[in-house]
């Protein structure tokens, strides 16, 4: 496995210089607790909106695998052309994502915050008349 590394002078050089009041400023803050710090003009985020933009900026590190799938997956994967493999991680990443917010309701519930919906399984079953 192959890792290209960044050279982070190349962005500190294009970046602005501080001037001593600002990085006196940004020093302070820095070594102030988390608890000290007034966040209360800044909402909490709680789910991201609808329109946000996952993974424009930040890019998840690869992990090489190695996979056993059925011969007419790999065929129909392949047959949409090249990238094959960026589609395999990219409806993964879809089904991740879908499955999510399921999971973390069902923690929030177990948690007594939300009241859970009622499953068709969970209903009790009427006696028939």
């Amino acid at each position: 496995m192959t890792t290209k590394s960044i050279d982070a002078s190349l962005y500190l050089s294009s970046m602005p210089k501080l001037s001593t009041e600002a990085r006196k400023e940004l020093e302070g803050l820095a070594a102030m607790p988390d608890s000290a710090i007034d966040t209360s003009d800044i909402p909490e985020i709680r789910e991201l909106p609808s329109d946000a933009v996952v993974g424009r900026f930040y890019r998840p590190k690869k992990t090489t695998v190695t996979m056993r799938l059925d011969a007419d997956v790999v065929a129909w994967l392949k047959a949409s052309g090249e990238g094959y493999q960026t589609r395999i991680n990219a409806y993964l990443r879809e089904l991740m994502y879908r499955l999510r917010p399921r999971r973390r309701m069902n923690e929030a519930a177990e948690a007594g915050r939300v009241r859970q919906p009622l499953t068709r399984h969970d209903r009790p079953k009427r006696a028939h008349r």
